[in-house]
């Protein structure tokens, strides 16, 4: 019991190192691959700590990221981190949209345990009112068109949290951690080149966390929830057609419509047909295409996305999408390009992780109260999963846990934010406890 008080008391003692870090994250908001600053930031303090550290292609496979910015992107960004504050030497590892990091402490022969901490904001523009506290309290994003708006900052700062304090009680473990900062989560892109790289093979157990408000008198006497389950499976695309431009009224024979493809494709898209045995989710989200009234468009470009209750249900939606693009294109003698932009699988925690979690959160520690519904229903889809289902492919064990607390507005709203104070030490606490346990007794 010695080790849980001892992570009680480190826990309680970072909380204002926590919310300060999880504040500068905020203020230099930086969305997928393009966490150059913060990622530089993050593998100095780890360094720093004594971990070994890995950077830009030995955690990323680069073939994998989905989603990657255009090259004058990432470059406009790389500037921008450096004149930041970005660490020197760790930015030139992770320019380019190689923006992940993972910190490695080898304890011995015994498990291993992954937890992973995403850590890209979103294309928000915040609120610049003084009923937003990062703006009254001048912590806002400084960075036009980027903020933290789902928690990803404060997953970060619990992140560095955890890794201090397990290097604090490390004399105490047997086996590995493996501490992952994902970037690019937001629109699912990230995670895939972490596990395509390997570092997932052989983990026993992999934990991650998400700070979610409070909705229910439940929520309001607990401090997390010890899993979550139900998010969509989805496939991100965005699909190019390409025609032939002609002079709509002369020549109109000439021409090869894009936009009649796209426009057939998009039709049939949101016909598809439904799936008794998964619900399922089509939706194309931004049509662009055309030059001018008298000109046949000979480019389009669509972004669209579907999505299943089961990996099945979005195979399906997939598989139908694909021949439908393929298709649409062929009827108007035009060619189409598909590009995948993001995918996700089902998620769901596992049953006896989520137990182990409510118990060491109750009776180890005492100081985390765990929500007697174990499991949260999760909306949307998320990222983790791809993790999660290549260690639980392994016959290995995941969870997601949530971290209650009250926020400001829903998450991806201009208003968001929680209350970190709170949120940030009882994470450390329930994530460095569960870790601990697995690594002494699991």
């Amino acid at each position: 019991m010695k080790m849980y008080a001892k992570i009680n008391e480190l826990a309680d003692r970072l909380t204002d190192k926590l919310v300060a870090t999880r504040r500068d994250f905020h203020k230099y908001a930086e969305s997928g691959w393009f966490e150059m600053r913060t990622s530089s930031l993050i593998a100095r303090r780890l360094t720093d700590m004594g971990y070994e550290v890995l950077t830009g292609p030995d955690v990323c496979l680069g073939e994998s990221r989905m989603g990657l910015p255009s090259d004058e992107e990432l470059e406009k960004n790389y500037i921008r981190a450096k004149e930041q504050g970005a660490d020197p030497e760790f930015i030139e590892k992770v320019k380019g949209g190689f923006t992940g990091v993972m910190a490695i402490l080898r304890c011995g022969e015994g498990p291993a345990v992954a937890l992973r901490f995403d850590i890209d904001a979103l294309g928000v523009v915040e609120d610049a009112s003084s009923e937003h506290r990062p703006f009254r309290e001048g912590f806002s994003s400084v960075n036009p068109g980027m903020m933290h708006a789902c928690g990803h900052d404060g997953h970060a700062s619990i992140g560095l949290g955890v890794a201090e304090v397990l290097m604090a009680v490390k004399d105490d473990l047997r086996g590995t951690v493996k501490i992952i900062f994902q970037p690019a989560e937001e629109g699912v892109r990230g995670a895939k080149c972490i596990v395509d790289k390997g570092h997932l093979d052989e983990v026993d157990y992999v934990l991650a966390c998400h700070i979610s408000g409070r909705e229910s008198e439940e929520d309001n006497v607990s401090d997390v929830t010890a899993g979550s389950g139900g998010s969509l499976a989805t496939s991100k695309m965005d699909v190019f057609y390409y025609g032939k431009s002609a002079h709509a009224g002369s020549h109109p024979q000439d021409g090869r419509n894009a936009l009649a493809a796209a426009v057939t494709a998009v039709q049939n898209l949101l016909a598809i047909p439904r799936n008794s045995k998964s619900d399922t989710r089509v939706n194309v989200g931004t049509l662009h295409a055309g030059s001018g009234r008298n000109v046949i468009p000979e480019f389009a470009k669509m972004e669209l996305e579907v999505r299943g209750k089961t990996s099945e249900g979005n195979i399906y939606m997939e598989q139908w999408a694909q021949r439908i693009l393929r298709t649409a294109a062929e009827m108007h003698d035009c060619t189409c390009e598909v590009k995948k932009m993001g995918e996700a699988f089902l998620l769901e925690s596992d049953r006896p992780l989520m137990e182990l979690i409510r118990d060491v959160c109750e009776q180890n520690l005492g100081t985390v109260k765990v929500h007697p519904q174990l499991r949260r229903e999760a909306s949307g889809s998320e990222d983790f999963s791809y993790m999660m289902k290549r260690v639980q492919d392994q016959g290995g064990q995941a969870s997601m846990l949530r971290i209650l607390t009250q926020t400001a507005a829903v998450g991806h709203n201009k208003m968001f934010d929680f209350d970190d104070a709170d949120a940030l030490p009882k994470a450390v606490k329930a994530l460095s406890a569960v870790t601990c346990r697995l690594l002494t007794e699991g």
